[in-house]
């Protein structure tokens, strides 16, 4: 959940630092909006990997509501479409907020969520994962939340939309990464299955260092420095994923990616609003 909601607060962040303002409204439905999106995504994704039998009894990750039959395929699917709707419904206020820009980016924003594992030819299932991740939980959740503060895009909110896009795609690698071989036996051609494991592991370094050098160059209040504050988890976290043999432990790993993402867009928030202080 962390993934979908900090990019809304960094966003947000970047506006008060260059007007000295925000609109408290438009700040809680995107980060309601965001939130129901995402939790609808997890939900669809759930159904859908279950009812094309990726989640087999050797699956290595965090378990599952269908596949372990805690509730049946028919209600996570009603889960997944009840917070779509529900997201809708929050998207119509922001749409009268910011305009055809945010009908368009809602309406792409649960398309993609839905496609993610529905359709004929799911996200989830190709090698486009990590760049559907990078787009709308960096560059359209950071520019649309800035957007409706704003009015505008700018080159900065795009910046900072890509320091936040990076470290949540990086997610997605430790959690394709670590399902690299059940993946393959199910067909799905994920980027790590597309490039290998040493290809992956590049990735995931690249993904946990290009966001520093891009927060920084947002803006040159010295402020944001706060954000090499999780430089050695960083650190830590490549040597992990470097070393640690594919398994359970890259739960771990991937939870604590997750963390390094919201503790990252917190001191970069922090960053941005001090200076207005």
């Amino acid at each position: 959940m962390p993934l979908a909601i900090t990019p809304v607060l960094v966003g947000t962040s970047l506006a008060w630092h260059e007007t000295g303002g925000f609109q408290p409204g438009p700040l809680l439905a995107a980060l309601l909006a965001a939130a129901l999106i995402q939790a609808g995504t997890n939900l669809h994704n759930d159904a859908g990997d279950f009812a094309r039998g990726a989640d087999t009894p050797d699956r290595l990750g965090p378990r599952r509501a269908t596949a372990e039959g805690w509730l049946t395929l028919r209600q996570v699917t009603t889960g997944a479409y009840l917070c779509f709707g529900i997201a809708l419904l929050v998207g119509i206020y922001l749409a009268r907020v910011g305009g055809w820009p945010i009908v368009a980016l809602g309406i792409a924003s649960l398309a993609a969520g839905l496609a993610y594992t529905g359709g004929i030819r799911p996200i989830a299932y190709s090698a486009l994962g990590e760049l559907f991740v990078f787009l709308f939980f960096g560059l359209a959740a950071v520019g649309g939340s800035y957007y409706l503060q704003t009015g505008r895009v700018s080159a900065a909110s795009l910046l900072a939309g890509a320091a936040l896009g990076l470290l949540a795609a990086a997610v997605l690698v430790v959690n394709n990464y670590r399902d690299f071989d059940t993946d393959r036996r199910a067909g799905k051609r994920t980027l790590a299955v597309v490039v290998g494991r040493e290809g992956a592991q590049r990735l995931y370094v690249w993904m946990l260092a290009l966001p520093f050098p891009a927060a920084l160059a947002v803006t040159d209040t010295p402020w944001v420095w706060a954000v090499g504050l999780t430089a050695p988890s960083a650190f830590n976290l490549v040597r992990c994923f470097q070393r640690e043999s594919p398994g359970p432990v890259f739960n771990g790993i991937l939870a604590a990616t997750a963390r390094l993402q919201l503790h990252f867009g917190l001191l970069f928030s922090l960053g941005l609003l001090l200076p207005r202080w």
